[in-house]
C-alpha cells in the first residue's frame, strides 16, 4: 500500500513539473505565449468556480457543472490550451493525452479549495 502512495506522489510530482514546463517543440504556439494565456485566464476561472458555475472534470479540464454556461469562451480557451499541454508531454513522455489529463486531474483535485466542484472517476460530481 505504502508503495502505491509513493509511486502515485512521484507520478504526479513528475506530471507537474512536466505540465509546468509546457514542451514547446509540439506546440503551435510557445509555451512563453500558451502560460501567460493560462495565467493571465486564473481569476476569471476561479472566480467561475467560487460561483459554483465550473468544475474540474476527471480528464483534466474545466466543465460546466450548473444550468448558468456563464464564460464559455473562458473555459473553451482554457481547455484547448489544456489539450495542448496534455498531448506535447504525452508525446514527450510516450504516453496518452488522456493519461496525462487523468493525473493532471487528481493533482487538480488534491489542490482544489473547499467548496470546488470536482468529477469522480466514475463521473459524479461533488464539492471539495
Amino acid at each position: 500500500m505504502k508503495k502505491t502512495a509513493l509511486f502515485k506522489t512521484v507520478c504526479s510530482l513528475f506530471i507537474v513539473s512536466c505540465f509546468l514546463s509546457i514542451v514547446p517543440a509540439v506546440m503551435a504556439a510557445s509555451s512563453a505565449e500558451v502560460k501567460a494565456r493560462m495565467e493571465k485566464r486564473l481569476p476569471s476561472i476561479n472566480a467561475l468556480k467560487a460561483k459554483g458555475i465550473i468544475g474540474e472534470n476527471s480528464k483534466g479540464f474545466l466543465a460546466f457543472v450548473g444550468q448558468s454556461k456563464e464564460g464559455p469562451d473562458i473555459v473553451s480557451a482554457e481547455n484547448a490550451d489544456r489539450a495542448a499541454v496534455y498531448a506535447a508531454i504525452a508525446k514527450q513522455q510516450g504516453t496518452s493525452a488522456d493519461m496525462v489529463g487523468s493525473r493532471r486531474a487528481i493533482q487538480i483535485a488534491q489542490n482544489a479549495k473547499p467548496g470546488e466542484w470536482l468529477q469522480d472517476a466514475s463521473g459524479k460530481w461533488k464539492k471539495k
